[in-house]
């Protein structure tokens, strides 16, 4: 997933040639059904289970089950499923730092969360200290990571230039292994966005969990669909922004407080 490529190297005054581990970028085309669905701009690993999560949270496949066949010849992949006439018509780049969205974001359209998943802190601190352990992004300080994980443990960890992809990915690994999306929930390392909480809603991932920071409208579409939102969990530090009850221990006043504030936004 990394090539050593040549660098000058500055520090102060000084300069020296060096070399330094960089992230590979691949561009991939997919089709479906013989029609360019999206080009997507990342890392060249895992990508079958990179479009199966897609294809699903874009709701073009229902399951797994609708995929015929995923061919694969250099930089393209084809797709054949099912039903021949399901494809979004828009064409999409989906770009190493953006979200991957071909679908217009509509909250009352979006699924609501269906899950009895509870979590205690200690599980969500030490779930994540886990899945963000990355070698890759310490020697190359460019790559997010999504781990899927559910109360029994890990379940899988991806990395990848982007996070919306990583979480495809996930999303497609489960769809593979036939694992109850509700039963688990997701990890990331950057930012949570509105197009991270849709992929969530439509994968039916009842919590979603990172050290970064999430977004306005993420916390708004996540409140009304039932979604848990925990960010900036940071040695024993935690926000929680949506779904309180889903955190065992957290005082049942403070969860209501959450549900109060949601006309606020």
């Amino acid at each position: 997933m990394f090539r050593e490529l040549p660098c000058v190297k500055a520090e102060g005054e000084s300069f020296s040639q060096d070399m330094h581990p960089v992230i590979e970028e691949m561009p991939l085309a997919v089709s479906v059904n013989g029609r360019h669905a999206l080009t997507a701009m990342t890392s060249p690993v895992m990508l079958r289970e990179f479009i199966i999560g897609f294809l699903y949270t874009e709701r073009i496949i229902k399951d797994i089950e609708e995929i015929e066949s995923i061919r694969f010849e250099k930089n393209t992949a084809s797709v054949l499923t099912t039903n021949p006439f399901k494809i979004l018509t828009s064409q999409k780049t989906v770009l190493s730092g953006c979200g991957g969205s071909m679908s217009f974001l509509d909250t009352e359209k979006l699924p609501e969360i269906d899950s009895d998943l509870n979590l205690n802190a200690e599980k969500i601190r030490n779930s994540l200290k886990e899945a963000l352990d990355s070698e890759l992004h310490i020697r190359t300080g460019g790559i997010h990571v999504v781990g899927l994980y559910d109360t029994e443990g890990r379940i899988t960890v991806v990395e990848d230039i982007g996070r919306h992809n990583a979480l495809d990915r996930v999303i497609g690994h489960a769809l593979e292994k036939d694992i109850d999306l509700s039963k688990t929930y997701a990890i990331c390392s950057g930012r949570i966005s509105s197009e991270m909480v849709r992929k969530c809603l439509v994968a039916n991932i009842p919590v979603i969990v990172s050290r970064g920071a999430t977004t306005t409208l993420a916390v708004e579409i996540a409140k009304a669909r039932g979604l848990t939102i925990i960010g900036f969990v940071r040695g024993k530090k935690m926000n929680i922004y949506s779904g309180g009850k889903r955190v065992s221990d957290m005082p049942s006043e403070d969860a209501g407080y959450l549900e109060k504030e949601q006309g606020q936004l």
